[in-house]
């Protein structure tokens, strides 16, 4: 073997006698620290959150290290295809103008984003609304029913409103939901003196901060588990949406949770 290799025989025995460079045994470390950072995070963090988050924790390293050890490792960040249909245009819809295309809030309770997405439990659909504020990506209010319609975009928008209280002037933006367009619901903006905005037709990227927010849920906690109870699904969305608050690094907040990023600014 070593003729075939073109080593020497002492070569050889002192490759196999040798022990772990001091790299290897760091690269051990690092990925039981890195094991750990993952598992805490729902294996939902990729390398660029692990590598802030080592960083954070004192370590010094580059990101391509981070990659290769979760590389090794066999650590992937879950992922889930989000299936969502193009809206169709009509024209009843124009009478709701977009007032966030272009437009990013500078501040809190500016600029609050909606939208409707749909879960299964036990084989039947369950429709989840949630309620946002742009600024900070903090979820402010959300809603679980087995049918769609302006009641459960009401229920997250009325609990948003708790917790917060904005002053008038408040901009609400959504896609061109049904859900969003009753009567009901837009009395209660007006109401609250709230200008309501709708996304532009074949424009979903106008609320792509709710489009990530549902990515996020249904790849770090919904994708490939089964819930039986509706109950089941609740419990779930209430601890993701504390952790997603209050813990999870957002890249487009420098790696700083939603609380955070809202207390460093204040």
């Amino acid at each position: 073997m070593c003729a075939l290799y073109g080593v020497t025989r002492a070569g050889f025995y002192a490759w196999r006698c040798r022990g772990l460079s001091a790299r290897a045994k760091r690269d051990r470390i690092l990925t039981r620290r890195i094991g750990a950072i993952f598992e805490s995070s729902h294996v939902t963090y990729g390398s660029p959150r692990i590598h802030e988050a080592l960083t954070r924790q004192g370590e010094r390293l580059s990101r391509r290290r981070v990659e290769r050890l979760m590389r090794t490792a066999g650590l992937r960040a879950r992922l889930a295809r989000v299936y969502r249909s193009n809206p169709r245009l009509h024209y009843f819809y124009e009478q709701y103008p977009n007032h966030v295309r272009r437009r990013r809030a500078r501040g809190r309770n500016q600029i609050w984003v909606g939208d409707v997405t749909y879960l299964s439990v036990g084989g039947h659909w369950r429709y989840l609304a949630v309620v946002m504020d742009q600024y900070s990506r903090r979820v402010l209010g959300w809603s679980l029913a087995p049918k769609r319609g302006g009641f459960l975009t009401r229920a997250a928008f009325n609990t948003a409103i708790r917790r917060r209280n904005p002053r008038r002037g408040l901009i609400f933006h959504s896609d061109r939901g049904s859900e969003y367009a009753t009567y009901e619901f837009g009395d209660r903006l007006r109401a609250r003196g709230v200008r309501q905005s709708m996304t532009r037709g074949g424009a979903p990227c106008d609320n792509a901060h709710m489009e990530s927010f549902f990515h996020s849920l249904k790849a770090d906690v919904i994708h490939g588990v089964r819930f039986t109870t509706d109950e089941e699904l609740r419990r779930c969305i209430k601890t993701y949406v504390q952790y997603y608050n209050n813990d999870r690094l957002h890249s487009s907040l420098g790696y700083l949770s939603p609380v955070a990023y809202e207390r460093r600014v204040a």
